[in-house]
């Protein structure tokens, strides 16, 4: 399968791409530190694939995000006729294995860093340790999930721990590269607990792949262990977003999937990836985009409707509709 590149993979310094193209992920970095290689940022997706099977048509010709490769599996299951795109060499060479190959997930650097959060919590907390929160991702009534969370899980103890480590002036802040640190929401400990128990509150534990993945760092018991694309073949193409978009030919796509893609550029970016997802998406297509950041004045979207809990905003766009609607 051929890749077309569109920056300087070989580049020295990483940060030179960051400039070139506008956007922190260039660097393939999560963490603050010396630059280098890119490493692998995501083992698994932490994003609900059933957004975009809700929103996009029938044998969709769809462009997504490659990162680890799960939404590209779900959407070419489904049938659409999936590119897979990353910015990042590595994580798409890891994407590869797991789409082409089986291979099983890996541990990335956002997985290490929950890691380091679950196991802190744990330590401490008695109710966050792994056997209770076992219990507790096995309920399947969202009434009784809500009811846990505030009486066993959301105390005291936590806020405090989540304050330390998820507030800018905290441990995760000053551990990210400095083009991320503005993406951390200003009080992200108590907006984070807010959403996981927003989705406990409407999802069942018990069969939410994404609810154990990032409060357990655990594979739901049943779920599959590898990929599946339903036998369709996925296109994987290294390069930077706006870039492949603008180098497409008019309505290429009959929509996008863009995950985390304006959490950290800045607003120069987000207006030429607006202009070019115009360009690269058909008239009455569909573009999904999910970030971090709290939601503005039009709300959080689908962030609800999202089973893994850490979205701030999910929202589902109309291309080239004159009241450029959304949900």
């Amino acid at each position: 399968m051929r890749l077309l590149p569109t920056v300087d993979t070989h580049a020295t310094d990483p940060g030179d791409a960051a400039i070139r193209t506008g956007t922190p992920w260039s660097a393939g970095r999560l963490l603050a530190g010396p630059t280098g290689r890119p490493r692998l940022l995501f083992g698994r997706m932490y994003e609900d694939p059933a957004v975009e099977l809700a929103a996009f048509p029938s044998g969709a010709r769809v462009l997504c995000i490659a990162s680890a490769g799960d939404t590209a599996a779900a959407l070419a299951a489904a049938g659409h006729k999936v590119t897979a795109l990353d910015l990042n060499p590595a994580q798409l060479a890891y994407a590869r294995t797991r789409l082409d190959g089986g291979a099983p997930a890996l541990t990335g650097t956002a997985e290490r860093l929950m890691a380091a959060g679950r196991r802190t919590a744990g330590t401490l907390l008695p109710a966050w340790r792994p056997d209770a929160l076992e219990r507790f991702l096995r309920l399947d009534d969202p009434a009784e999930q809500r009811r846990h969370w505030d009486s066993v899980l959301d105390g005291p103890g936590l806020r405090l721990l989540a304050g330390a480590a998820l507030r800018p002036a905290g441990a995760l802040a000053a551990a990210l590269r400095p083009g991320f640190r503005c993406v951390v929401p200003r009080s992200f400990d108590t907006v984070l607990l807010h959403r996981i128990a927003r989705a406990a509150s409407r999802h069942p534990n018990a069969a939410n792949d994404w609810a154990w993945r990032l409060l357990l760092g655990r594979e739901r018991p049943g779920a599959a262990t590898v990929l599946d694309t339903g036998g369709n073949a996925v296109r994987l193409v290294l390069g930077e977003i706006v870039e492949h978009l603008e180098r497409s030919a008019a309505g290429s796509y009959d929509a996008v999937t863009l995950s985390n893609v304006l959490d950290g550029p800045g607003p120069s970016f987000a207006r030429r990836l607006r202009a070019a997802v115009e360009h690269a998406v058909r008239p009455g297509g569909n573009a999904v985009l999910r970030s971090f950041r709290e939601p503005g004045p039009a709300g959080p979207g689908q962030a609800v409707e999202d089973r893994s809990m850490i979205w701030g905003t999910v929202r589902v766009v109309r291309i080239g509709t004159a009241d450029g609607s959304t949900r």
